[in-house]
């Protein structure tokens, strides 16, 4: 009866370990804290506080800082290869709020873009599990007769058709 248990308990951690696969494969809580405090960021700017000052260029900058920050979170989430670039836009447009989004969202915001920038630009993706590859078939050797002693066949190809002429 314990042999039972013992195998249905892989079927019911799939799921599960298919997920922790996918968000190992990234840097994810890097990317959720970017995100998370681009959206803080934002939050405050809606805030109806007499402190919170919006004239010209700083107005727009106000919101694209924030903007970009949810969106370096997203794309790190999406496309991890470019985790140094975004975490670099993070890390420099985390100072940057400081100036432009009020104090980098009274500093939450700017805290949690500069800690999820930092663990994105130390993020490496794993180098001890082995890489997943689809089973090639295999491909017959190609016989090589007299006039095909010349051509060159690439891989997974097969012996040219012969002309129409020599076909009889």
């Amino acid at each position: 009866m314990s042999a039972r248990r013992h195998q249905a308990a892989p079927a019911v951690r799939e799921p599960r370990g298919r997920w922790r696969r996918w968000r190992r494969g990234r840097p994810f809580t890097a990317a959720v804290l970017i995100a998370l405090g681009g959206t803080e960021m934002l939050v405050t700017l809606r805030a109806p506080l007499g402190v919170l000052l919006h004239i010209g260029p700083q107005g727009l900058a106000a919101y694209l800082v924030p903007t970009i920050l949810v969106l370096c979170g997203v794309l790190l989430i999406t496309t991890p290869q470019q985790r140094v670039f975004y975490a670099l836009v993070s890390l420099v447009l985390g100072l940057v709020s400081w100036l432009t989004s009020n104090l980098g969202g009274f500093v939450i915001g700017m805290l949690l873009a500069l800690v999820g920038g930092a663990l994105a630009f130390a993020w490496t993706p794993d180098k001890h599990s082995p890489p997943v590859v689809a089973a090639e078939p295999e491909t017959p050797e190609p016989r090589e007769s007299e006039d095909d002693a010349d051509t060159v066949l690439l891989p997974g190809m097969q012996t040219p058709d012969p002309a129409p002429a020599d076909r009889g």
